[in-house]
């Protein structure tokens, strides 16, 4: 899962919520797939029952079960995780630049394998080998989808 937005408040007396995003845009949520706070260590997934934009990075939204102040008031400053990185969404990554944490090339996203539990990118690399690269959120250090640009904290001795 890839940490998207976090909660900055709550909004109104009904549940609402003002949430930040990053990583990605929140034109790229997809509103019929659920998001996941944690709660004791745990994903608790939320379904959005109103999502309104508010500026380039923010949108005022309502979850499913997220019924009062009290309630929104208990997820302020709690992080939003999505499953960013289903099959579909990784097969388009398909042709972005991988960069390592210094920024230099890695090479070229050529493929996507959904293992279980251990999404993995195949990336061509300069030289025209194709190595197996894990796309964890943990490892995700940017996305820039106009530049079609992701940056990856590479594990020694994967390259």
């Amino acid at each position: 899962m890839l940490k998207v937005a976090q909660v900055l408040k709550s909004n109104g007396t009904d549940g609402g919520l003002l949430l930040s995003f990053f990583q990605i845009a929140p034109e790229d949520i997809d509103l019929q797939e659920p998001v996941f706070i944690e709660f004791d260590g745990l994903p608790v997934p939320f379904y959005f029952d109103s999502f309104v934009r508010r500026g380039n990075n923010r949108a005022i939204v309502h979850l499913t079960g997220v019924r009062s102040l009290k309630d929104a008031d208990e997820l302020a400053g709690a992080a939003v995780y999505a499953d960013y990185f289903e099959e579909e969404e990784g097969e388009d990554l398909t042709g972005w630049t991988v960069l390592d944490e210094s920024g230099a090339t890695v090479g070229t996203v050529s493929g996507y394998e959904d293992i279980p539990g251990n999404p993995c990118i195949y990336v061509k690399t300069p030289g025209g080998e194709e190595v197996l690269l894990p796309l964890h959120q943990e490892l995700v250090i940017s996305m820039d989808q106009d530049a079609r640009e992701l940056t990856l904290t590479i594990p020694e001795g994967l390259l």
